[in-house]
């Protein structure tokens, strides 16, 4: 059975030993509820190094007053099953005062890539990400981490935090896991009625029409985003928060999708907040 580690030290110290054995580290952070999103991290981890870190963490930092975090989902026993049968080496479970003791007071934040977006509608959200994601690094001490780009701008923002701190570790983003009906799989699907489900797939069907657009040969933002807005205002039911047409390494707004452009688009569906992107185009044209 995978074991569970409670302990920050204890995490840390495991980690050493297989590391002084000459072992690489891969690492999956999760909040749990696990999908095959997070298992598709999981394996990409396992065929990459010869240990892998699983931390399953619900971090308080990252909700806002009135978010969800009492009911996020959570099943670790369910978790360990799944985990086990792609290979984990264990689990890091801390609680929130393992990982935010008395007296706890340091926070990691980028205030200009946090500003907009998931940034400007859950304020604080990021700075919760950043903080917990630096000291899980700190204290698994992996040589490659691991994370889905269905959250593009926690990847960029992670992979920003890295470079400019100077962490000794491999950031991999691997690309969105989606159902067959082409939905993000994401832990809060499971807050979806039948009928929301059916609503939620307007995000998806945007997507597909803007890199339809962009396969034609349109390259003008505007154009791009009122195709996907068409798809986005069909489905009743379904209330944007975003849309935005970025550069994939600034998440500053494009007019023109020349070469790459990252297509960014929020919406709440039966009161629950979705996200997903696009890329559209490629570094070479």
């Amino acid at each position: 059975m995978i074991p569970i580690v409670r302990g920050c030290a204890e995490m840390t110290r495991l980690a050493r030993a297989w590391r002084g054995a000459g072992a690489s580290l891969g690492f999956v952070p999760t909040m749990g509820a696990l999908h095959e999103g997070h298992l598709s991290l999981m394996r990409a981890a396992r065929a990459r190094c010869a240990r892998v870190v699983v931390s399953i963490f619900v971090n308080p930092l990252q909700f806002g007053p009135g978010e969800d975090l009492e009911r996020y989902p959570r099943d670790l026993e369910g978790d360990r099953d799944k985990l086990a049968a792609v290979g984990c080496d264990a689990i890091f479970s801390a609680s929130a005062q393992e990982m935010y003791p008395p007296g706890f007071a340091t926070h990691v934040s980028n205030e200009r890539l946090a500003a907009r977006f998931e940034g400007a509608l859950r304020p604080g959200h990021f700075r919760g990400v950043l903080t917990v994601v630096a000291k899980l690094l700190h204290v698994v001490q992996p040589d490659v981490a691991f994370f889905g780009q269905k959250d593009a701008q926690q990847a960029l923002l992670v992979r920003r935090m890295v470079a400019d701190l100077a962490f000794p570790v491999e950031i991999v983003v691997l690309p969105t896991v989606r159902a067959p009906d082409g939905l993000a799989l994401s832990s809060r699907n499971a807050y979806l009625s039948a009928e929301g489900r059916a609503r939620a797939l307007g995000l998806s069907r945007a997507l597909t029409a803007a890199r339809a657009e962009h396969a034609r040969g349109e390259r003008r933002a505007a154009a791009l985003l009122a195709r996907a807005r068409r798809e986005l205002e069909e489905p009743p039911g379904l209330s944007v928060d975003y849309l935005a047409l970025v550069d994939p390494e600034t998440f500053e707004d494009l007019e023109r999708c020349e070469p790459v452009g990252l297509l960014l688009l929020a919406a709440r569906v039966d009161g629950t907040h979705l996200i997903d992107n696009a890329l559209l185009g490629s570094p070479a044209g």
